[in-house]
C-alpha cells in the first residue's frame, strides 16, 4: 500500500472533517518532490497528533522500555541511538547511551544525540512530549492497553521506519500465540477470580483499561478489581473479601525485586484466601506483564497457565 493510500485510510477511519481530509492531503502532495516521491509521511500517532515524518528513520531514541523492546524485534537495533536508563531488554540495549527516566528524560542529552525520530509512550507526560517536540524533534506516541493495540503498534512502527516486512512477520507470529491462548479461554465457563498485584505498600493493583487486565482476561480469570479504572490502591481487608483464587505478584527488575511475591505468599492477612488456602500464589518475571512489548505475549502464556493450569503447560523460557 502506498504512502498516500496509508494516509487516506487513516484520516477516514478517524472521521475527520472534510476540510480537514483535504488540507492534510494537501500538505501531503506539498511535501513531494517534483519526480513524485514523497520523502515526507504524515502519519497520526496514539494521542491523535499528525506527525510529520521526514524520510526514514536512521537515529532513534526510544523513552519506553516496550518501545525499545519493539524496534530491536523488528531488526532496528543498529538504529537506536539512546533508551531509558530502564531498558535492560535486549540486552544489546544496555550499551545504548541514556537518556534518563521514562517519565524524566533529560532533553539535552536527546539533542547531542540528533535523533530524527523521538518514540515515546503512555506515560510520558504530555508536557515531555510538548518540549521536546517544540525542539524541533519529530516526536510520535505510541500507547498500548490491549492485545489489539499492541498488534496495530508495531505494525504503525514498522510503517514509520520503513520496516513494514518485518513488522508483518512479527505480528503474525504474535497473533498465532495469542489465538493459541484464546481459543482455549474464550468460551470457558469456570474463570477463577484473580488478584494481580504491582506493589503491596500500599497495595496497587490493575482494573478495567490495563493491558494486565486484558491479559487476566484473555487467560481465562477474572479480575477482582475489574470494576475499577486503571491502577488503583486497595485494602488488605478488601483483598480477603474477594477472595482471590489465583494471585499473580511481578519479580524483575522493576522496584522490590522478589520482594512483592515473598509478601504476597507470607503476609498472614491473605491465610483465609482460596489462593493461599490452595498454594496458588504465583510469581512472573514482572517485565513479561508490565512492558507492552512483544514479551507481553509471553506474559499472556504465563498467566494462562497460572489461571488454567489444566488446559496449559508451562511456557517455555
Amino acid at each position: 500500500m502506498s504512502r498516500m493510500k496509508r494516509f487516506c485510510k487513516q484520516i477516514f477511519a478517524r472521521g475527520i472533517n472534510w476540510f480537514l481530509v483535504l488540507l492534510s492531503i494537501a500538505l501531503v502532495l506539498t511535501a513531494c518532490s517534483p519526480n513524485g516521491q514523497t520523502d515526507v509521511e504524515y502519519v497520526f500517532d496514539d494521542l491523535g497528533r499528525l506527525v510529520a515524518i521526514n524520510g526514514t528513520p536512521q537515529r532513534i531514541v526510544s523513552l519506553a522500555p516496550s518501545n525499545t523492546e519493539i524496534l530491536f524485534a523488528l531488526g532496528l537495533g543498529e538504529k537506536v541511538v539512546g533508551v531509558t536508563d530502564l531498558c535492560n531488554y535486549p540486552p544489546e540495549a544496555l550499551n545504548k547511551t541514556k537518556v534518563g527516566g521514562y517519565t524524566t528524560p533529560d532533553e539535552e542529552t536527546i539533542l547531542v544525540l540528533n535523533p530524527d525520530l523521538v518514540l515515546v509512550a503512555y506515560g510520558t507526560p504530555i508536557d515531555v512530549i510538548n518540549s521536546l517536540d517544540g525542539l524541533g524533534l519529530t516526536v510520535f506516541c505510541i500507547e498500548t492497553i490491549s492485545l489489539v493495540d499492541l498488534l496495530h503498534d508495531i505494525r504503525t512502527v514498522g510503517e514509520i521506519t520503513d520496516n513494514e516486512v518485518e513488522a508483518q512477520a512479527l505480528t503474525s507470529e504474535l497473533a498465532v500465540r495469542i489465538q493459541a491462548v484464546t481459543s482455549q479461554t474464550e468460551e470457558l465457563e469456570e474463570r477463577p477470580r484473580v488478584f494481580h498485584i504491582i506493589w503491596n505498600d500500599p497495595i496497587w493493583t490493575v482494573g478495567s483499561g490495563t493491558f494486565e487486565n486484558v491479559l487476566i482476561e484473555k487467560a481465562g480469570g477474572v479480575n477482582i478489581c475489574q470494576n475499577s479504572t486503571g491502577y488503583v490502591t486497595i485494602s488488605i481487608e478488601e483483598v480477603v473479601a474477594r477472595n482471590p483464587e489465583v494471585i499473580i505478584a511481578p519479580t524483575g527488575h522493576g522496584p522490590g525485586g522478589e520482594y512483592i511475591y515473598e509478601w504476597a505468599m507470607n503476609t498472614t492477612a491473605l491465610n483465609t484466601t482460596d489462593a493461599r488456602k490452595n498454594d496458588r500464589a504465583y510469581k512472573v518475571d514482572g517485565d513479561l506483564v508490565q512492558r507492552p512489548g512483544p514479551r507481553l505475549v509471553k506474559g499472556l502464556e504465563w498467566f494462562a497457565y497460572f489461571i488454567h493450569p489444566e488446559i496449559f503447560d508451562e511456557p517455555e523460557e
